[in-house]
């Protein structure tokens, strides 16, 4: 993440260290391919192609694809409303159907850079579960808030140092929180995040599983924990993972705060009932997000809406990452034509997953042969 402001969604798609550079590009073919001309884009160029370009699009598990694909058809890409409504009433029975389906109707396109790259990144991320309280008791001391009542009128709102060491700040938030965690760091991650779940012990001794949902922020730029780490000589670029800066952190609580108030920025949440545990948070497009077949993308690259092919690598492995995914969220971070945010669900191993990942990325995008509505 480079600073922009996270979207009212869970669109912060935030990374706690900066992605940096983007793999070194190469200019790749300008196809005159088939399937008519190149669609150019604010951002991006797409290039026609036949499907046999798109590696492994014949191994994809494509009926996985249907929940995102219809979910997306909610909010429908321009030209998409006459194909929403067949993908509405159609449920494939196998993969080879799926794909079948898809390739009588969408033509694939490669996205190129406008100076003709098409190489680029992919990162991931995810949606954070943490416990909670809804009272400041034992170990859970760190708040979570809803927005204060003068956050409009006062542009920029207190830093996050500011928040929580001046007694003005913290009397302006008070009776604002929603609830407690008992780790400083669950309570940035959910920031940067922009949404996440937490699993509240009520005061009547049940426990309640709620979401966070993005409310705002205090209006002051975005700057990443790890490449603070990375400038103070505490990690180099390549350690820069959650799983590392939580184990720094472990080993340095006296400069605890340091790290936290590195970044200024401090965002606000509303809460959330979550009645369907399998459906992800709603991202940019204003649809749930589905885990494993969701990503984050650049809007003046990518529509939200449109099927993805991805060319990549599972973090910290050779092992290939090419499936068919919907775009369906954005990010401050997430700007150029080949660039993505992978989305990994929630939990345990979607944190570590999308903590190491920052991988070499090729896209194509489908889209309809015959635009309608």
């Amino acid at each position: 993440m480079t600073g922009a402001a996270i979207l009212g969604s869970l669109a912060g798609c935030g990374s706690l260290v900066d992605e940096g550079p983007p793999p070194a590009t190469t200019p790749a073919p300008s196809a005159s391919a088939p399937g008519g001309p190149a669609i150019v884009r604010a951002r991006s160029r797409w290039v026609p192609v036949d499907w046999a370009e798109l590696p492994g699009w014949q191994q994809d598990t494509t009926r996985e694809l249907w929940p995102a694909l219809q979910r997306g058809c909610d909010k429908p890409a321009p030209g998409w409303q006459g194909l929403c409504l067949a993908a509405r009433g159609f449920v494939p029975a196998s993969d080879v159907q799926a794909r079948e389906w898809l390739q009588a109707r969408l033509q694939p396109y490669r996205v190129e850079s406008p100076e003709g790259s098409a190489d680029g990144l992919i990162t991931g991320y995810f949606e954070p579960l943490v416990e909670a309280q809804r009272q400041p008791r034992g170990a859970f001391r760190v708040p979570l808030h809803a927005p204060p009542d003068d956050l409009a009128a006062r542009r920029p709102w207190w830093t996050r140092q500011q928040i929580e060491s001046l007694p003005a700040a913290q009397a302006a938030l008070r009776g604002r929180e929603l609830a407690y965690v008992a780790d400083p760091l669950d309570a940035l991650l959910l920031q940067v995040q922009g949404s996440g779940r937490l699993l509240v012990a009520e005061p009547n001794g049940t426990r309640r599983l709620v979401r966070l949902a993005y409310a705002g922020h205090n209006d002051q730029p975005y700057k990443s924990v790890g490449r603070w780490l990375i400038e103070q000589g505490e990690l180099r670029p390549e350690q820069a993972s959650w799983p590392a800066i939580r184990a720094w952190a472990r080993a340095n609580p006296k400069r605890l705060n340091d790290l936290l108030w590195s970044n200024p920025r401090y965002v606000f949440f509303r809460e959330e009932p979550l009645p369907d545990p399998t459906l992800g948070p709603r991202g940019a497009q204003a649809v749930p997000l589905t885990p494993g077949r969701s990503i984050a993308v650049d809007p003046q690259s990518i529509p939200y809406g449109t099927p993805v092919w991805l060319d990549a690598t599972e973090p910290l492995s050779s092992t290939p990452l090419r499936r068919l995914v919907m775009a369906q969220d954005t990010g401050s971070a997430i700007t150029g034509a080949v660039r993505a945010d992978y989305f990994w669900g929630w939990g345990e191993e979607a944190e570590a997953q999308a903590g190491r990942m920052k991988q070499p990325l090729r896209l194509w995008a489908l889209w309809p042969k015959w635009p309608s509505g």
